[in-house]
């Protein structure tokens, strides 16, 4: 349950981002209003998976890689910017470091 927490977390924190971008500098009300309500959202969730049980490392890690690579790829399919295969390559090593710092964690019952 609390990785679930976490995942809405990180959805939050891409819609408040990706409104972030239609806010124009906080001029329009209602992009900025999302702006606000998302990462207020976010930050509450993210406290719940880690009174939950998630290590705040581990936490921390996925919420960033996955935020990162979501915003990328709306980025590119809704806002028509650009990836170089570079980035797709350091997003890779993102979410590669997040599953070794999941991984890692893990010991033997």
């Amino acid at each position: 349950m609390p990785y679930l927490v976490l995942a809405v977390a990180v959805l939050c924190e891409v819609a408040a981002t990706t409104a972030l971008k239609f806010s124009e500098g906080f001029t329009r009300l209602g992009p900025s209003l999302i702006v606000v309500a998302g990462y207020s959202a976010a930050f509450y969730l993210l406290s719940l998976s880690l009174d939950r049980g998630i290590p705040l490392g581990v936490a921390y890690g996925m919420w960033a890689a996955a935020g990162v690579a979501l915003v990328a790829v709306i980025g590119v399919v809704l806002l028509g910017e650009g990836l170089t295969w570079v980035q797709v390559g350091g997003l890779g090593l993102v979410i590669a470091g997040v599953l070794a710092l999941e991984l890692g964690g893990q010991h033997p019952q």
